[in-house]
């Protein structure tokens, strides 16, 4: 196993020492005032419990089950949306990029470009991402093996960059359906760099609501307690202030309210399962 790398994103530090790391925010900007709203929380999370928080939003979401399914308010007005939080909270942002063009304007407003997971072996972005000098989150793609990540990693630090997350969110079982194999946790530590487990897209049913992918949100407790125990490094929660009204992933966003009980509970486990070992 290689050594797991260690370094910052703005004023935080990946892995976290004694703590778990997370990153959470809503799948998409829908507008500033909700984007405030769930920032402002994770603020008070942050400081209440003194744990590493990451903001996430999509300034545009490209993969859509259904042609008249929602993308955004528009890239610049939601990116300033991100750079606008980053800077009144003082919290490092994350956003997803979808093609290599992208990059260069996202990077301008956030701390940690993401790799959606139906394009980790797409090679021009990951290495674009790189050139970045940010840090990279990849997902790892639903069709693959959490070892193979090796490679998608390994574009980004050809670049020289070596600030790279690698993220579990699940694997393709049959149609409509994921299933976690907890062992890729490990897998995918022994490559080198902090894993993170996202909570909610693991719970997806891909395109099994008619237009819309469906979701099992009532196991995400369990599923996560389980990621925990394994020994992930972060935890990943799209949150919302009311996920049914949500405009994307309706089903699998964790209501805001709740956040700051299950950051408290999942630390807990995590300080039980650091003095075992």
């Amino acid at each position: 196993m290689q050594k797991k790398q260690t370094f910052s994103i703005g004023n935080i530090t990946v892995p976290a020492e004694k703590e778990l790391f997370f990153i959470a925010g809503p799948c998409l900007i829908e507008g500033r005032e909700m984007a405030f709203e769930v920032a402002s929380v994770l603020s008070n999370v942050r400081e209440e419990q003194g744990v590493p928080i990451i903001f996430k939003g999509s300034f545009r979401k490209a993969n859509r089950s259904s042609a008249s399914s929602f993308t955004g308010i528009g890239n610049r007005e939601a990116l300033e949306i991100l750079g606008e939080i980053r800077g009144r909270f003082d919290m490092p942002v994350l956003t997803d990029v979808h093609e290599a063009h992208e990059v260069e304007i996202a990077a301008q407003y956030v701390d940690v470009l993401q790799i959606p997971a139906f394009l980790c072996r797409q090679s021009d972005l990951l290495t674009a991402a790189g050139d970045s000098g940010l840090c990279v989150n990849i997902k790892k793609g639903q069709f693959m093996a959490p070892e193979d990540m090796a490679m998608a990693a390994e574009k980004v630090a050809l670049t020289g960059n070596m600030r790279v997350m690698l993220t579990e969110r699940g694997t393709m079982f049959g149609y409509h359906n994921l299933v976690v194999d907890f062992r890729g946790i490990s897998k995918m530590q022994s490559i080198g760099f902090p894993v993170v487990y996202d909570a909610t897209h693991s719970l997806q049913l891909p395109s099994a609501g008619q237009g819309v992918s469906g979701g099992e949100r009532e196991h995400l407790h369990p599923m996560t307690r389980a990621a925990v125990a394994a020994g992930v490094d972060g935890l990943f929660f799209e949150v919302h202030p009311d996920p049914e009204k949500a405009l994307s992933d309706a089903s699998t966003q964790l209501p805001l309210r709740d956040f700051p009980s299950v950051v408290r509970q999942m630390q807990k486990l995590h300080t039980c399962v650091s003095n075992l070992s």
